[in-house]
């Protein structure tokens, strides 16, 4: 070394080169102790400072990088350096505020990106979506096809508004198919973007495979799309199958605790009231802080709902109006959802009043809800048998009160109230309604025949046939809604019931001469089956033989028995059992037919044949000559058993 060589400048020198060296080799940590040997001669050098602070941002210690910015005031020069640590340290809106406050007109590509990325993360999409458009078009490197799938992530979030249009995404790559298959499953059409997820994930092993990969980052890239295919199954009904994806995802303990998040939500809506244990496990985890910075709003709410839907299953009384209302302050566009699971909580609890009340009091602040509000409430006053009130609430409607459904709902409750009359009231004000406003609500052709049949078995036949020429009107070729008119008109205007009746068609048009000989060909003693069957019989065809006999197997009569006498009727008892018949003796004491006669004591036992009227025959009545004979009824199906039939089995069936 000569002596004209400056000692610090040296030191300087050597550092720097120590300092290129390891950060070519990645080793930012000993690339900062070398930087701090420069700051520690000299403590001012720019180029030292800029290059700690993308040494700090390297190793990942964003809040060490800001702070040094910060204590250096470094900020007017190192504007990308602290906004991107201000990104990665989740605070979107302050990052967004250092790059428009920097007033640099126009941006660098750099800061353009990093602005551009922060929107995505405010979830300002559509300024997202222009600014990309932007630099897609002004910028050609190497970065067009990640820039390409951003652009398709951010038509991927506006897809959930239907009225926005979308532009066209290319599916070239497979995050570009999985971010095409998002938006398809946004616009609810999940068969499409279940074959595009499995295309993405085909295109992505092979490409990772090609990579050089290994395995557990095929299988973490992996997870990422089959959650997305699972979540687009269930949506299909294809329940078990998504929840077998959910369970393998969630056992290979992916790193992305948004992934995490995703899969034990949506497990725990498959649960539902079951594996309640399960479903507290996995919604903590989904409730983890780490997801808080990764998931989006909507994501968020979704989640905060099912916890407290979940508590709503456990019956947690006290939990579900602490979760439900911290979920509307948290979310107020849930407002209601929340209102409805804590008056769902108070009717399990029996506290049907406190709840109608919270729902009076929701309906009063949010008129735009009332409507949907008094549904609410209507159920309730139900399931508390009040059916009063709730005709009460359902009449408060105003006009709404006209439509088919609602009609239907009071005709029913009045009735159940025995309030005929102003059932038939209602019918008859909301027929008068339809007619002076002339309002098409869709298909309302069941409302008028319900309120026909109603006011015709009513005895009101003229409001009945106001119903029934509206209900004409719908379908004019309606012969049965015709006939009907006809039968209203004649009981109060039989004028207009003939020329009503002059539209119905004639009775030859309705019957062919086929059916009129089939009628007349039919014997009316005879079956239903065997009439039709008779009917039915098919005619000879003109090549059938004519001449060929018919084969018809003759009925045989049946035998009779041998001392079978004509002229004496059959004996009426032949039916009864052999028990219940008058002849029968029972057998007692060793007698065969007899019954031993039991008399006072002291009787003679050979008195008994004396005694026994059996062996006396009515010969005035009863001809030796002519034999009687006496069938013996048939023993019934209940006493024809199989010898050596089926025996039960000890245990089993029979």
């Amino acid at each position: 070394m000569s002596k004209d060589t400056n000692p610090k400048d040296a030191l300087i020198s050597a550092a720097y080169a120590d300092v290129n060296k390891f950060a070519n080799n990645r080793e930012f940590d000993k690339a900062v102790k070398a930087v701090n040997r420069i700051l520690g001669v000299a403590p001012d050098d720019a180029t030292a400072l800029h290059c700690k602070v993308v040494c700090l941002v390297q190793l990942s210690k964003f809040e060490e990088a800001h702070k040094f910015i910060e204590k250096n005031r470094l900020s007017s020069s190192l504007i990308f350096e602290k906004a991107y640590c201000e990104y990665r340290l989740n605070k979107q809106l302050q990052a967004l505020k250092t790059i428009d406050d920097a007033g640099v007109q126009p941006l660098p590509a750099n800061l353009k990106e990093l602005r551009t990325q922060i929107l995505y993360r405010l979830e300002r999409y559509e300024e997202c979506l222009d600014s990309y458009k932007d630099i897609i078009k002004n910028t050609s490197d190497e970065y067009e096809d990640e820039r390409r799938t951003n652009l398709s992530a951010v038509a991927a979030n506006l897809a959930l508004d239907k009225n926005k249009d979308v532009p066209e995404v290319p599916e070239e790559t497979y995050e570009q198919y999985f971010n095409s298959a998002c938006i398809q499953s946004n616009r609810q059409k999940y068969v499409e973007a279940e074959r595009k997820l499995r295309t993405s994930e085909k295109l992505c092993r092979e490409f990772l495979e090609e990579e050089g990969s290994s395995e557990e980052e095929i299988v973490e890239e992996l997870d990422v799309i089959r959650v997305q295919l699972a979540y687009c199954l269930q949506l299909q009904g294809k329940v078990k199958e998504a929840s077998i994806i959910y369970a393998d995802c969630l056992r290979h303990k992916p790193k992305d605790v948004a992934l995490v998040a995703v899969a034990s939500n949506n497990s725990v809506v498959i649960n539902k009231d079951q594996n309640v244990f399960d479903s507290k496990k996995k919604i903590r985890a989904a409730l983890a802080e780490a997801c808080d910075a990764k998931l989006t709003s909507r994501q968020k709410q979704i989640i905060a709902v099912n916890n407290c839907l979940l508590a709503l299953y456990t019956n947690a009384s006290d939990q579900v109006q602490q979760l439900s209302q911290k979920l509307a302050q948290t979310y107020p566009q849930v407002e209601f959802e929340s209102v409805l699971i804590r008056c769902s909580q108070l009717a399990k609890d029996k506290k049907h009043k406190e709840a109608i009340v919270l729902l009076q009091k929701f309906a009063s602040s949010h008129q735009s809800l009332e409507f949907v509000t008094k549904f609410a409430i209507i159920q309730l006053q139900l399931q508390q048998g009040n059916r009063k009130d709730a005709i009460e609430t359902l009449l408060s409607l105003g006009e709404a009160k006209y439509k088919p459904g609602i009609v239907s709902a009071l005709v029913s409750l009045y009735q159940g109230t025995n309030n005929t009359p102003a059932a038939s009231a209602l019918l008859k004000s909301a027929v008068e309604w339809y007619k002076q406003n002339n309002v098409s609500s869709g298909d309302l052709s069941d409302m008028w025949r319900q309120a026909a049949e109603f006011h015709l078995r009513g005895g009101a036949p003229e409001t009945a046939a106001g119903s029934l020429e509206e209900l004409l009107k719908l379908n004019p070729n309606d012969m049965k809604v015709l006939a009907q008119l006809v039968i209203a008109y004649a009981k109060f205007n039989p004028k207009r019931a003939l020329e009503m009746s002059r539209k119905l068609p004639k009775l030859e048009t309705l019957t062919t001469a086929s059916e009129i000989d089939a009628l007349e060909a039919a014997n009316w003693v005879m079956s239903t089956k065997a009439a039709k069957k008779s009917a039915g019989k098919i005619e000879p065809s003109p090549s059938t033989p004519a001449d060929k006999k018919r084969h018809n197997n003759r009925k045989r009569k049946g035998k009779l028995p041998k001392n079978y006498n004509a002229e004496v009727g059959p004996d009426p008892e032949r039916w009864l059992p052999k028990y219940e018949r008058t002849g029968f003796r029972k057998k007692r004491g060793g007698a065969r037919g007899k019954d031993v006669i039991k008399g006072s004591q002291g009787m003679a036992t050979g008195a008994a044949d004396q005694y026994d009227m059996s062996n006396r025959v009515n010969l005035s009545k009863q001809s030796p000559a002519t034999p009687v004979y006496r069938e013996e009824a048939a023993p019934g199906p209940r006493q024809q058993h199989r010898k050596g039939g089926h025996k039960k089995k000890k245990g089993g069936r029979f």
